[in-house]
């Protein structure tokens, strides 16, 4: 049955039996009766938490950033680094959801989320060039960091198969082996894209924040790892329940093929780590970000039924969990005014 197919009115109408995420019969354009509320639950909550760039603002970052003796050199190029790999991450993550994961789920309570994180993708690569606008940074440096910095370059070119194989107009799941590669698919977005090898990223720059510099940006970051925790989270969720419904495809080969690709993504995070952060700062070095790592590694496979791969790995910066859940409300690092000015609208005189 085509995604687009409307069902006919002899085929009787649709049972919440009848739903299921993959290879569904049913008609995937009736939204209720609901089967996977937990679905329609989350994109109620990110729709509640909704929120644009423009909304913060970026002059004390930008007097910052234009003090010579506002940041160290190495604040600069983490800065720096950090907007190079994430201002291309999120159109990566857009692509995937929008030209392969939609068209692979079958549920349209979920496709409902879907398409509600693919606008979040959009609103966080926004976010990023807002923030490099309002540097007064160069655009081919930071944009095509992707291409030229190997630690950065490296990370994209992991995902590029996995976001390839669901974005293939001929692929097309119902088989196990085809099931496998989704499910494969879904497990490398959602654990180690966005549950891992965002993750140096966000806590440099809120380590930033915490110390009252680049609060505009650190402000951003924070709401962007907010919605990225509910993607990461709602992709769990799905992982999870094609699991139940397949447990044909949770082989133990499966499995420890699973755990070497989030092995490979701490290891490829962690190079970036000490990139992004050749010598300790904010009180932060490269090994601490080791240790987390392979803890928030050892959370991800848990969250997913595996074996964890560090055993006794502990969190070094137990403020990031807080800062995950606090509410679109909070004044996060008391830079919200009602009079906002972009960074392009500022004065560098």
């Amino acid at each position: 049955m085509s995604d687009y197919t409307i069902a006919s009115s002899s085929s009787g109408r649709i049972r919440v039996e009848d739903k299921r995420i993959i290879n569904c019969q049913a008609d995937v354009n009736q939204l209720v009766p609901f089967k996977y509320k937990w679905a329609w639950e989350k994109y109620l909550a990110a729709c509640a938490n909704h929120w644009m760039p423009q909304e913060i603002n970026m002059s004390a970052d930008v007097a910052l950033w234009k003090n010579p003796n506002g940041l160290t050199e190495d604040e600069r190029r983490m800065v720096k680094r950090n907007l190079g790999f994430f201002v291309t991450a999120d159109s990566l993550a857009a692509n995937n959801i929008v030209l392969g994961t939609y068209r692979h789920i079958t549920n349209p309570e979920c496709r409902q989320y879907l398409l509600r994180q693919a606008f979040e993708e959009a609103i966080h690569t926004h976010a990023y060039q807002y923030i490099v606008e309002s540097l007064g940074l160069e655009d081919g440096e930071i944009f095509n960091m992707y291409h030229e910095v190997p630690s950065i370059r490296d990370k994209d070119e992991f995902l590029i198969p996995f976001i390839d194989t669901l974005t293939n107009p001929e692929f097309k799941t119902g088989t196990p082996e085809a099931d496998r590669q989704l499910l494969r698919s879904l497990i490398v977005f959602a654990c180690i894209m966005e549950g891992l090898f965002f993750y140096v990223g966000f806590t440099q720059i809120l380590a930033l924040g915490r110390q009252n510099k680049m609060t505009g940006a650190a402000e951003q970051y924070q709401y962007i790892m907010r919605d990225e925790s509910m993607h990461l989270n709602f992709g769990v969720d799905v992982i999870n329940q094609i699991k139940l419904e397949n447990p044909h495809l949770w082989t133990a080969d499966f499995r420890a093929e699973i755990r070497g690709l989030i092995q490979k993504g701490v290891d490829l995070e962690y190079r970036y780590a000490e990139d992004t952060m050749p010598r300790g700062i904010l009180g932060m070095n490269a090994p601490m970000f080791k240790e987390y790592l392979r803890f928030v590694a050892n959370r991800r496979c848990q969250q997913i039924g595996l074996d964890i791969l560090f055993p006794g790995a502990v969190n070094p910066f137990p403020w990031m969990a807080e800062l995950i859940d606090l509410k679109k409300e909070k004044n996060f690092f008391e830079t919200r005014v009602t009079e906002y000015q972009t960074g392009g609208a500022l004065s560098w005189d």
